[in-house]
């Protein structure tokens, strides 16, 4: 590939022996809408069977009749996810299908456009035509507004589209990758671990299989606690440049960054987080602040091993019921056994330790490719708002 320096519309980026100019098309005049053909059913109206049944969001169920049998695009026409962007707004779909009102239906001659058309269009933001903040929607007017640049020859369109999907397809094998690695993980739990009503695990380390039974105990009696207060964070004005993280012990995890000098956390690590509510837990093995003091910090007592011990709570089974704080009333008295040698707790932890770091390096390897596709498609396509 090489690069371009005319003033005309050009990406920045191309293949060797394309010299045409490229074009910036309505997405209107690209594909045939067919979304007066969509028909929504109800779930209480709905006959199962195999054929998917789409909404904005991919499939929501499978029913036993179609509408469409044929190579399509659809695109999300309302829903938050017009703004989130936690998962994709077009997608292809072929074969047998129904499709319901909350997805554009388009239909294209030349594939390679279909796909070029889904790889821009979930690239960047279409807020410009978007109405309604609440409730988002990309109505039909606005969608066929939607400006496409597009190389005029067909063979350059192929060979974009070649390369973004055989991106796309490794960024799909490095994710079954990770969720493979996840599997392996969970395997482990259940190896590890003693099985409800044991009290020896299904697989032992040699050097231990003549230790006996694990003892029971409470999380209480290995973990103590410490309030979040002293390393509260004072301020909200985060910035990736500052050095500590601020945490919550939910999906989010780290909320941002803060100069804060004052009230790090960064003795007896690691520690788990513990969210008095949700009884969600991260391990933590950093210094760092914290955002709500809805949250306990948990520290090992004497010689327990708190990576051994944070992965006996992820195997606990244990469902929030009321909203309430949970740590001292609850979750401190619920029974875990452990074993008796604390070297056995520490060759447990290093082996979950070890699969850790390998989910740990799949998830950078992904994020990776992911920003390289970012690149790539700044650069293979021009940029339509400096038109």
């Amino acid at each position: 590939m090489n690069k371009e320096k005319k003033d005309n519309i050009l990406p920045v980026l191309r293949f060797p022996d394309f010299k045409n100019e490229w074009t910036i098309e309505n997405l209107g005049s690209l594909a045939d809408n067919l979304s007066n053909r969509r028909i929504p059913i109800t779930s209480n109206k709905r006959e199962k069977g195999d054929i998917p049944y789409y909404g904005a969001s991919g499939v929501i169920d499978y029913v036993k009749d179609f509408i469409f049998d044929e190579e399509l695009l659809l695109i999300s026409e309302d829903g938050a996810n017009l703004l989130d962007r936690n998962y994709p707004i077009a997608y292809s779909i072929s074969g047998k299908t129904w499709v319901n009102n909350h997805a554009h239906v388009l239909k294209f001659e030349n594939k390679s456009t279909e796909i070029l058309v889904q790889k821009y269009i979930n690239s960047k933001s279409i807020e410009e035509y978007l109405t309604g903040k609440a409730q988002p929607k990309l109505n039909r007017k606005n969608l066929e507004r939607i400006r496409i640049p597009l190389a005029k020859d067909p063979k350059e369109q192929q060979k974009i589209a070649n390369c973004l999907s055989s991106l796309d397809n490794l960024i799909t094998a490095e994710t079954e990758k990770l969720e493979l690695l996840k599997d392996h993980k969970k395997g482990l739990l259940q190896q590890l671990f003693p099985a409800k009503g044991e009290t020896k695990p299904l697989y032992r380390f040699p050097e231990f299989k003549n230790d006996g039974d694990w003892i029971e105990t409470t999380l209480g009696n290995c973990l103590d606690y410490l309030q979040p207060t002293p390393y509260l964070v004072s301020s909200t004005d985060y910035d990736d440049k500052f050095e500590t993280p601020v945490l919550t012990a939910g999906k989010t995890f780290i909320l941002g960054y803060t100069n804060e000098q004052e009230g790090i956390f960064n003795k007896n690590l690691p520690i788990i987080i513990f969210d008095d509510f949700t009884t969600a837990t991260k391990f933590v093995d950093f210094p760092f602040k914290a955002k709500s003091s809805a949250m306990k910090i948990l520290l090992s007592k004497g010689d327990n091993n708190i990576k051994f011990l944070f992965e006996t709570i992820q195997n606990l089974k244990f469902e929030v019921s009321t909203h309430k704080r949970h740590w001292i009333s609850v979750y401190s008295k619920l029974d875990i056994l452990k074993p008796k040698d604390p070297k056995e707790q520490q060759k447990i932890a290093d082996c979950f330790s070890s699969a850790d770091d390998l989910i740990k390096a799949q998830k950078i390897k992904i994020k990776n490719l992911k920003n390289h596709k970012k690149g790539l498609m700044q650069q293979l396509f021009p940029n339509v708002n400096c038109l």
